[in-house]
């Protein structure tokens, strides 16, 4: 047994192919909001944020005064116009913004736990049914502490079991076939600890991360998820910060929006 620390690894983020962007603003005559951007630079070509306020100005063709009659004015300043959004709790364009998360050294309480978030998601999970347990990590909570050393033993015996079990029923022998191994591999990780360390990628648009970080975050939320999902929120509203503008980190480590149900 080795112990293990969670770690965040932000691995895909938006990429806006601006060419096409002008393409279409050309034919609708908004390039005048592009020229503003580009102008701009910095946050204004944040393209997770540009994507956003891009999908939000075509549902109202609000590029520039005048282009639809009803729109005699416009939110010039992306952070206002982006602080707007979530005002008004337009959710739906945060969708179109996707992140990559993979989640290293992670417990399979902790995946089991993240995979209900199923709306705006997507996971890729190594996969026990293939890959043979033999040197088991584990991170001890905190709050086992106190019985550290019992929880070592029982992991270790765990892990022991796991590699002379393997041998016992010959998988390394020669010419097993490998549908062979992965059905011994697969009935083996059922006498594997719950606890134990496992990796996941995750990907999840804007409107998901929001959600998943207020929640993973709260004061009841399950404690390998606090700490992993702190660092996700941190992550982002460095990212993105003017689709996190209204998220504060309280006293207790939770993450908390000004603009709830975006």
């Amino acid at each position: 047994m080795h112990e293990t620390t969670p770690t965040v690894f932000l691995i895909s983020r938006p990429s806006i192919d601006l060419d096409a962007v002008r393409a279409y603003l050309d034919d609708v005559g908004g390039a005048s909001w592009l020229d503003r951007r580009l102008a701009g630079g910095g946050d204004a070509l944040n393209d997770a944020q540009l994507l956003v306020e891009f999908c939000g100005r075509v549902c109202y063709r609000s590029w520039e005064p005048g282009l639809n009659p009803n729109v005699t004015r416009i939110r010039e300043d992306q952070h206002e116009y982006l602080g707007n959004l979530l005002r008004s709790l337009h959710g739906s364009v945060l969708e179109h913004a996707n992140y990559t998360f993979a989640f290293r050294n992670v417990s399979r309480v902790f995946t089991h736990e993240l995979v209900r978030h199923r709306a705006g998601s997507a996971f890729s999970q190594e996969s026990l049914r293939y890959v043979r347990l033999a040197d088991l990590g584990f991170r001890v909570p905190a709050v086992l502490e106190p019985i550290r050393d019992q929880v070592v033993t029982i992991v270790e015996q765990l892990e022991e079991f796991q590699t002379t079990a393997a041998a016992a029923l010959g998988l390394d022998d020669e010419g097993v076939p490998f549908s062979v191994k992965k059905e011994v591999t697969s009935a083996l990780r059922r006498l594997a600890p719950l606890g134990l360390s496992t990796d996941i990628v995750w990907t999840a648009n804007v409107r998901t991360l929001r959600h998943v970080i207020e929640m993973r975050t709260a004061p009841g939320a399950e404690e390998e998820l606090r700490f992993v999902f702190d660092e996700v929120a941190r992550r982002m509203q460095a990212e993105a910060p003017g689709l996190f503008q209204d998220f504060q980190r309280a006293a207790d480590g939770s993450w908390l929006p000004e603009f709830r149900k975006v």
